[in-house]
């Protein structure tokens, strides 16, 4: 048995692959952007067949709507900047204060 530190450094040096996932990810969407001929790259859509990616410059416009967007129904929607998904947390908010009123009822 281990010391709980020499543990914690085994566990650092593990490779986390939800990141190497990630980072491969976003290499295959760099790689599908720069084989797109320059005028049609759109420096967003989906690699792997359904993971969403944008590399567009971040706008507060594109946070709002896919941060906190209480009337959007999708609770996941596509990260504003890079890779995967991201939680709605204006819907989530939603949620729970509609079931709150729900209880108060």
């Amino acid at each position: 048995m281990g010391s709980h530190h020499e543990h914690d450094a085994r566990q650092q040096r593990k490779p986390n692959l939800v990141r190497l996932a990630t980072i491969g990810l976003a290499a295959a969407a760099v790689v599908k952007e720069l084989r797109t001929p320059q005028a049609e790259r759109e420096w967003h859509g989906t690699v792997a067949g359904f993971v969403p990616y944008d590399f567009r410059a971040p706008t507060v416009a594109r946070f709002k709507e896919r941060l906190w967007a209480p009337d959007d129904e999708h609770l996941i929607t596509p990260q504003p900047f890079g890779v995967g998904w991201t939680v709605n947390v204006g819907r989530v908010v939603a949620l729970v204060r509609k079931q709150i009123d729900d209880r108060q009822e």
